[in-house]
């Protein structure tokens, strides 16, 4: 089985990633969308991220020239980068979504020397903006990212984009299509159900008023 094909399973039966056609999530952008994801889950057992930091090792060592420092996205990329930083015997830091406003006013927190290669580690990306958001931070304290993994991306075709526009990147462990197989592959859902997911993966933000959601 593939490693796609393994985290589809722990995300499915984990309920880290719901698939509801008929009665789609609201998102936080207010957006009615048939699939959720929320990857805190797979905190949950030691296998689960264990198998997540050995693809992210595996990742990294061959597609990464010369990595330095591993970097977590506040607040659920922490712990996978943690993982991995421990794993590679590297050193850590963490980028907050803004600077604080108190102390010493850090968006990053630990230490990143000038001209250091940092891999950015995010759970999840969607249109990318948290994940963007770190890298403009890293590089505007002196750090060069030019990668970042995540765990499960939607696969939006703007938000590759957008990555392309800054120069980065972004590999996901898990993709939408690669999902979609696994879940077919399971039978736990009815062909009709996966093809409203490959309509509504085709044109995510106009399917709901489609659909008269």
């Amino acid at each position: 089985m593939s490693d796609s094909a393994k985290l589809s399973r722990m995300a499915l039966e984990s309920g880290a990633i719901r698939l509801s056609p008929e009665k789609p999530f609201t998102w936080a952008s207010g957006y009615k969308m048939p699939i959720y994801n929320d990857n805190r889950l797979l905190l949950g057992k030691e296998e689960y991220r264990s198998f997540i930091s050995q693809i992210f090792v595996k990742y990294s060592k061959t597609s990464i020239e010369k990595l330095d420092v591993i970097a977590g996205t506040a607040t659920a990329g922490i712990p996978h980068a943690t993982t991995l930083a421990d794993r590679l015997k590297k050193p850590l830091i963490y980028v907050r979504a803004v600077a604080k406003t108190h102390g010493m006013g850090n968006q990053i927190e630990g230490q990143l020397t000038e001209g250091q290669n940092v891999l950015l580690i995010e759970d999840l990306i969607s249109t990318g903006g948290s994940a963007i958001n770190a890298v403009n931070a890293i590089r505007k304290s002196g750090g060069i990212v030019e990668h970042c993994l995540c765990i499960f991306s939607y696969g939006f075709s703007d938000t590759q984009r957008r990555f392309d526009e800054i120069n980065c990147n972004y590999h996901s462990i898990l993709t939408f299509p690669d999902l979609l197989q696994e879940a077919q592959s399971m039978q736990i859902l009815s062909n009709e159900q996966i093809e409203s997911l490959h309509i509504w993966h085709q044109d995510p933000f106009k399917w709901a008023g489609r659909k008269g959601f």
